[in-house]
């Protein structure tokens, strides 16, 4: 579920020699599943620990995850780098925003997830956000574009050039098209 890297292992095993004994580190997201989620990491002296908590078993420590997180928590890595700038512990969960659906899961979802996973973190540098609104029965996608996107000079250029390439790359004869359904209006929201 969690990959932590060697250097992190290390650096975890250091902070906790100066904690109480047998304290471990919690991996949790907060407002997992939505736009808003946030990922962090902190001690878990074992009297915090629930009986509904997947423990994970690392080179001299655990790591606690609460039954909430689990899921958004798939395919999550943390690292410990060094560069110029100093040390760093970093915590990648590309699944926090929205929980991983299968391959086989309905065409909407998956299409849903791509766009929280993939479209709207590239979307977000300028403010901006998508959602999906349906799928036609002709195959396309429609979207509504929201926060700096909406009124956006770029938004075209960003619909086909952008989201309906991935899109219709990632989902091959499923999607044939994406259209635009905002009714988008210029303002100090929007992004140029």
């Amino acid at each position: 579920m969690i990959n932590i890297s060697e250097t992190a292992q290390a650096h975890f095993c250091k902070l906790l020699a100066n904690q109480e004994p047998d304290t471990n580190i919690r991996v949790f997201v907060v407002s997992p599943g939505t736009p808003s989620a946030e990922c962090g990491v902190s001690y878990c002296p074992p009297d915090a620990i629930e009986k509904s908590d997947t423990v994970l078993e690392f080179n001299g420590f655990d790591a606690v995850v609460d039954l909430e997180s689990v899921p958004f928590l798939e395919e999550a890595e943390i690292d410990f780098v060094t560069d110029q700038m100093g040390s760093q512990l970093t915590l990648k969960a590309p699944n926090a925003k929205a929980r991983k659906v299968d391959s086989d899961a309905p065409l909407a979802e998956r299409v849903s997830y791509m766009i929280e996973a993939e479209i709207n973190p590239q979307l977000a540098s300028h403010g901006g956000n998508v959602t999906l609104v349906e799928i036609t029965e002709e195959k396309e996608a429609v979207l509504r574009f929201g926060g700096g996107c909406n009124g956006c000079s770029q938004v075209d250029l960003t619909l086909k050039e952008g989201v309906e390439k991935q899109m219709l790359e990632q989902f091959p004869g499923e999607l044939l098209a994406v259209k635009d359904a905002t009714e988008h209006e210029a303002g100090e929201h929007s992004y140029y």
